[in-house]
């Protein structure tokens, strides 16, 4: 009989197989070098809103990850549609030049949780005890949850040539993303630090960036395969550029969040996977927002 494959496991503490434990001690929180590591992550976090770990996967890993990344990409919900940085309903009653009013194309798809296989190294590293500790310590959390939303936790981000996600922020205050395929050319990483905040929206520096008036607040990050990426998406602006050449960037999102029971918005999730859940309709009744910002 041969050896079963590694699940997707709570309790693990250990993902040296897939991890490079040599640089990223994972397994040991107590090693000179992991205290080294959640320092320079706090610092990078506090000081631009994002921290990049490059090669995060062990070679063999990253190139079983890219494969089932490949494999997984047939179950892509793709759609293209106009929406702004908030993904809001258009309001005419608002002037022109608002950011609420500024649309723009967004043609990028997703692999939702649903549908990743247990096995999947994506999988594996996402619900890890391991990781969710690493994760929390970086962020000054005494712990993270896994969404309780059945698409949205672990998704995989396709984008084949010729599309790109447009400015937005995320639901969440941080994600966690790990690049698995790259394209042939363009594909970058781009975001405004701290642009808004729960005390406001700064609808005037926001409208300047989305209009294309101004890229000073932008910083820039080219991503490789196998980096890993923590990053504030809540206050930060952020879109990544059209993809180029012939080759799809594939990039995976571990969304943990601050508090257990965590699920999408309604619209939100339909826009972007095509499709809701019951929890979704039943969430969104309940749904009471603990900022005033919009989404």
């Amino acid at each position: 009989m041969s050896a079963s494959l590694p699940l997707a496991d709570a309790e693990c503490t250990d993902l040296s197989d897939i991890v490079d434990t040599e640089r990223y001690p994972l397994h040991d929180p107590d090693h000179p070098r992991m205290r080294e590591l959640v320092a320079s992550c706090r610092a990078h976090l506090a000081g631009n809103g994002s921290a990049v770990l490059h090669g995060f996967l062990r070679p063999a890993a990253l190139a079983q990850a890219r494969a089932e990344g490949v494999a997984l990409a047939g179950k892509t919900y793709f759609s293209s549609r106009k929406v702004n940085a908030y993904f809001t309903a258009d309001d005419p009653s608002l002037p022109e030049a608002d950011p609420r009013r500024v649309f723009m194309d967004r043609t990028s798809g997703f692999v939702t949780r649903d549908v990743i296989p247990a096995d999947a190294i994506i999988h594996r590293i996402y619900v890890a005890q391991a990781m969710k500790r690493f994760v929390a310590t970086c962020l000054g959390e005494e712990r993270v949850w896994e969404y309780a939303d059945p698409y949205a936790g672990l998704v995989q981000n396709v984008m084949p040539p010729g599309t790109e996600q447009p400015w937005h922020y995320d639901t969440n205050e941080f994600i966690v993303s790990m690049m698995t395929q790259q394209p042939d050319a363009g594909g970058d990483f781009e975001y405004c630090p701290n642009i808004r905040s729960p005390q406001g929206e700064n609808y005037g520096g926001v409208g300047a960036v989305v209009r294309g008036e101004t890229r000073e607040p932008i910083n820039v990050i080219t991503l490789q395969p196998g980096d890993l990426q923590l990053f504030k998406g809540r206050f930060s602006l952020h879109r990544v550029t059209q993809v180029k050449g012939a080759i799809d960037r594939h990039t995976a999102i571990f969304a943990y969040s601050q508090k257990p029971g965590v699920i999408g918005r309604l619209e939100r999730t339909r826009q972007l996977y095509g499709r809701v859940s019951e929890m979704h309709l039943e969430a969104e009744q309940r749904l009471v927002r603990a900022d005033n910002l919009v989404d």
